[in-house]
């Protein structure tokens, strides 16, 4: 596991929490030797993330649209920015420098973000694993609702498994280290 692409929000959220987590997630990748391919904002989680995992030695990769480069505040101190057309190559480039993804609380951008990953994970073109971090119960009300689809006849038992959901990031990266990419004979159903 070299990098981990983080998806999270271009704001902080409500209370400090949310950034007691996003800075802990980046230290922790940092102390692991493990780089950090995110967003490339200086804003937010985002910023948050990128800032801890530096402050601590590790290696950060900014991925951002041209568009967003005053928007988001592009970061000015990553150990590298890729600076892309749109939001497709955005995404595109990220998982091509990641071995796996963690999505910490976010907005919109952030669930399209881990949805369109981990329907390639369902349609076999990748097989990193993905992971949402639970920071403090953030993500419980999303994973009854795709425990729901499983239910309802919408998301098999397999695809279900793709995602791993945990508040702990420790037992998440624990988890990516152990990870076995099983090839995927059969996506619908």
């Amino acid at each position: 596991m070299r990098r981990v692409c983080v998806f999270c929000g271009s704001s902080t959220g409500v209370g400090e929490g949310y950034g007691r987590d996003a800075a802990a997630l980046g230290t922790l990748l940092a102390e692991r030797g493990i780089g950090v391919v995110y967003g490339g904002a200086s804003v937010g989680l985002m910023g948050v993330v990128a800032d801890a995992a530096l402050a601590a030695g590790g290696e950060v990769i900014g991925v951002i649209p041209q568009h967003l480069m005053r928007v988001e505040i592009a970061h000015d101190r990553l150990t590298e920015q890729y600076v892309v057309e749109d939001m497709h190559q955005r995404k595109a480039k990220m998982a091509e420098l990641s071995d796996g993804f963690l999505a910490l609380p976010g907005g919109a951008g952030t669930l399209e973000e881990l949805f369109e990953v981990w329907t390639w994970a369902q349609l076999g073109l990748h097989a990193k694993p993905l992971a949402l971090v639970d920071a403090g119960g953030y993500y419980t009300k999303l994973a009854e609702f795709i425990d729901h689809m499983v239910e309802e006849g919408f998301l098999n038992t397999r695809s279900r498994e793709l995602v791993t959901i945990d508040a702990d990031p420790v037992a998440l990266l624990d988890a990516f280290e152990r990870h076995q990419a099983e090839p995927v004979e059969r996506w619908a159903g």
